[in-house]
């Protein structure tokens, strides 16, 4: 700013140069206060919002999904204006935290809450919600963690692994410079002075059910399209889609669905194969994404896809979702009991990443993921060969190893003379 008001006189001058050049660049420094001409009317300002973030890679605006790890593996965040479609594991066991992870870092940032449910009351849902972990007490309650799974072969690491080693490492752990994304603990819950203190809405579907009911053909069920009509006048009314201004400072609309598709939404695509509102779903989705698109909110959407029986109706609904995460739990099959699976309870595939104001979607370069459920903490990390060994063969590897070593015995190297490494045919 010296630079401009030295060179300021003078017709061509540096002066004017340079500040048409940053009255054009947008900077991270901005003066505080009002502004003092009426030059700067025009340009615009980016509205800084708790919880939230721009992207480094497009400078979109993202928001915390409650697990950092998650959040890292989705390129920092989920998108303002963009859904999250959670796959739900068999028992809807590990889908049902992550979306309570959600719901809970809505809570922490001050941003308002929309939970829609067709099988438990929203009240009991925020109620439910896991406390948040402060940094101070992190260390410990990790270092207690990592204590009660430890086991003798973590401490050992194979050789054999050697290419596991450039895999891009999970974040574990809070960064104290960033308030973006906060960690929670799984064994406690929400003190009730913040869920008090929170904005939210809720829909049961089973209170919106009318004695009369309207069917027409290739519609929207009747759920479906009161949860449409709730999720839109919550838009409007709450100042969220910016035709409306809000009162008071802008903030961010979380949107949380639980089971969406399941017979409880008086939906039949999970019921057989040929069903008769094959169209009512995507239909949903579609207009819902319109509603996002033109909104400062974020919607996180449980659905349980291992019960859809029709796979096209699958592929409608990946295509119209702009992130896709699938859970597979390892409870009730076969690898709950294999040893190779022994430090997991499950997989985690990262099947969709967004590319906003693009017609295709990108694609995780990670792919070997696991997740597994501490006794306060859930973890997302890499498979690795040294977890994948059968049991006891790394103890047999190691004792091999230290044998070797104890008594490996000295070796003479061989002389070599002139005339034995080039001999003369003559001699």
């Amino acid at each position: 700013m010296a630079a401009v008001a030295t060179c300021g006189t003078g017709a061509g001058s540096t002066g004017s140069i340079v500040a048409t050049t940053s009255k054009n660049n947008v900077t991270s420094f901005q003066r505080k206060g009002p502004r003092a001409s009426g030059t700067d009317s025009g340009c615009s300002r980016l509205v800084s919002i708790a919880g939230t973030r721009p992207s480094v890679r497009n400078g979109q605006l993202l928001v915390s999904t409650g697990l950092p790890a998650l959040d890292q593996l989705l390129g920092g965040g989920l998108a303002v204006g963009t859904v999250l479609l959670i796959e739900e594991d068999k028992y809807n066991i590990y889908s049902s935290l992550l979306f309570k992870y959600f719901l809970a870092e809505g809570i922490i940032n001050g941003h308002t809450l929309l939970v829609a449910s067709a099988k438990e009351d929203p009240a009991d849902i925020l109620q439910e919600l896991p406390a948040p972990l402060l940094d101070d007490n992190y260390k410990k309650d990790l270092d207690e963690d990592i204590c009660n799974h430890q086991t003798p072969d973590s401490n050992i690491k194979m050789k054999i692994a050697w290419r596991y080693q450039l895999l891009p490492k999970m974040e574990s752990g809070p960064v104290s410079s960033s308030r973006f994304g906060h960690y929670y603990d799984a064994s406690k819950r929400m003190p009730r002075e913040l869920i008090e203190t929170s904005k939210w809405h809720g829909f049961f579907f089973p209170e919106k059910l009318s004695s009369t009911l309207n069917k027409e053909p290739c519609s929207l069920t009747h759920g479906y399209r009161r949860l449409l009509q709730f999720i839109q006048k919550v838009i409007y009314e709450e100042g969220f889609d910016g035709s409306n201004p809000q009162k008071k400072q802008k903030n961010i609309l979380r949107i949380g669905i639980q089971n969406l598709g399941s017979p409880l939404w008086g939906d039949d695509i999970c019921c057989t194969e040929n069903c008769d509102n094959s169209h009512s779903l995507t239909k949903f989705l579609y207009v819902l994404r319109g509603l996002l698109r033109t909104s400062l909110s974020a919607c996180i959407i449980t659905m349980p896809a291992h019960l859809i029986q029709n796979r096209a109706i699958i592929a409608r609904i990946t295509n119209l979702s702009d992130t896709v995460v699938g859970l597979e739990s390892f409870i009730g099959s076969e690898r709950e009991t294999n040893p190779l699976y022994k430090d997991y309870h499950g997989l985690i595939h990262i099947r969709q990443i967004p590319r906003l104001n693009n017609l295709i979607y990108d694609v995780s370069d990670v792919k070997d993921l696991a997740f597994k459920l501490k006794r306060k903490l859930f973890t997302i990390e890499g498979l690795r060969l040294a977890n994948l060994t059968p049991p006891g063969i790394l103890q047999v590897l190691h004792k091999q190893e230290s044998w070797q070593s104890h008594h490996r015995r000295p070796t003479r190297r061989p002389v070599f003379f002139p005339s034995r490494i080039h001999p003369d045919p003559e001699l």
